[in-house]
């Protein structure tokens, strides 16, 4: 019956400093945390580390539920694997506790909300940007082409020519060589 403790923070230069100790003091025996977005469950790997951990009678602790998912399709989806494994959900700062129906219609009810608030986020940036290109101030991230970075390093290139030639970023060039076969 331990108490697994999952902190989340979107940026790398956020700080999880406040969930981590409202984790401890929940009496989590182990915390996991990662600073990755929270819009899909995809590359969290210390999520799917958790979720893989936990066992029969244990609780996923999380501050609040946008830490855990952002789409209520998600969180269902989180809140079913720990129920298929007789586990429960409790967030700190939300009066949210699986083991009962008030706490599980809250959970849902928050589920919504974030979801709904991530897509408010998606409508302003795609309007700034509409604004951005009616100014004429807005530019489109280059496409990478690997056939001519790899064509480039096959002539003796490095990374940081093959970036300047290309007009794209040094980290796109080694994107390309670690996805070489």
């Amino acid at each position: 019956m331990a108490r697994i403790g999952y902190a989340r923070v979107s940026t790398l230069d956020q700080d999880l400093t406040v969930q981590l100790a409202a984790l401890k003091a929940a009496g989590c025996d182990i915390i996991r945390s990662e600073k990755v977005s929270g819009s899909s469950t995809v590359g969290r790997d210390e999520l799917r580390t958790v979720l893989a951990f936990i066992r029969e009678g244990d609780t996923l602790v999380v501050t609040r539920v946008d830490r855990l998912a952002r789409s209520i399709g998600d969180l269902q989806d989180i809140v079913r694997e720990l129920r298929g494994k007789g586990a429960g959900l409790l967030a700190t700062e939300q009066p949210i506790d699986t083991s009962t129906a008030a706490g599980k219609a809250f959970l849902d009810m928050l589920g919504v909300f974030a979801e709904f608030e991530t897509n408010l986020r998606r409508e302003r940036q795609a309007e700034g940007i509409a604004k951005a290109k009616a100014a004429g101030v807005y530019k489109r991230a280059r496409t990478v082409d690997p056939e001519a970075v790899r064509a480039l390093i096959g002539e003796g290139k490095g990374a940081s020519a093959i970036a300047r030639q290309l007009g794209i970023g040094r980290a796109s060039v080694y994107r390309v060589i670690k996805a070489a076969p």
